[in-house]
């Protein structure tokens, strides 16, 4: 049993390490994608490069906040997540990335929409609605899970246990 332990320890590892170099790779495009723009001129057409590498850093983003949570809580902490408290804390540090990404992505998906092809927004705008109804989910869902938390007073005990010991082993 610790054999297969340690091999789900190391493939979230693998894991968590090829998200970080997604997002540095979407982070090098960018970066690229945003020195070209501006060394082109400072025009509508810069301006529409900026906004897409802002897009692409957005991602970059995501990818890396998955990577750092898929980390902190498979590889080092080796969290059990069946508790309600890890539940909770795991999805709302992946949704809170996604709901401010996928926001950006509206930006975005706006603007570009403004300029090339204004029959594109009401793309964005279902984009918008659907980052709407995931933040309203994300939001029903904390609620609820507080309940069960406050049915399992020892899982949050436990995790702040858990917090302090990591946060202390941080520094």
């Amino acid at each position: 049993m610790k054999m297969l332990q340690l091999l789900f320890r190391l493939v979230h590892g693998l894991m968590a390490f090829l998200f970080a170099c997604a997002a540095l790779m979407l982070i090098t495009i960018a970066a690229r994608m945003g020195w070209v723009a501006f060394t082109s001129g400072l025009n509508g057409a810069t301006a529409q490069a900026i906004i897409e590498a802002v897009g692409l850093l957005a991602a970059a983003v995501v990818a890396l906040q998955i990577a750092e949570t898929i980390f902190e809580e498979e590889v080092i902490r080796d969290a059990d997540i069946s508790a309600p408290t890890r539940v909770r804390r795991f999805l709302s540090r992946f949704f809170v990335v996604v709901v401010v990404a996928l926001a950006i992505e509206v930006l975005v998906a706006t603007f570009k929409a403004l300029h090339e092809n204004p029959a594109q927004l009401t793309y964005a705008a279902s984009i918008l609605v659907a980052d709407g109804v995931l933040l309203a989910a994300w939001g029903l869902f904390v609620h609820l899970n507080r309940s069960a938390e406050e049915l399992e007073p020892e899982a949050m005990a436990d995790a702040k246990r858990e917090d302090k010991k990591f946060t202390s082993n941080a520094r």
